[in-house]
């Protein structure tokens, strides 16, 4: 029985890459799928951000409260927003929303 550097010489001339060349490539698949992974998470933050601040700005600035339909969808993206990290501002952002009443104040 030959040695696994016979094994590997006898792979090679017949056509088959190396463990090297192999491991190698794998590295290489793994390390642009990150890359991919961490681009589409940063990319569907900037949404959910952009989304909440929207909202935001309609419900809080604007109206001075929000229904309990805006506030749950908020409240669903929030979740997921905080999820993927990196929250900073945004915490205050949502608890001032959350603290909006359901009603439209009366005049």
């Amino acid at each position: 029985m030959g040695t696994a550097k016979d094994v590997l010489s006898i792979l090679g001339l017949i056509g088959v890459p190396s463990l090297g060349v192999i491991v190698g490539w794998l590295v290489k698949v793994i390390k642009a799928e990150s890359k991919r992974q961490k681009a589409l998470e940063l990319g569907l933050q900037a949404i959910l951000r952009s989304q909440m601040i929207s909202d935001y700005n309609e419900w809080y600035v604007n109206k001075g409260y929000a229904p309990i339909w805006a506030k749950q969808n908020f409240e669903n993206v929030w979740i997921q927003y905080e999820a993927l990290g990196e929250n900073g501002v945004m915490d205050g952002i949502h608890k001032d929303f959350m603290s909006l009443p359901t009603e439209p104040p009366h005049e």
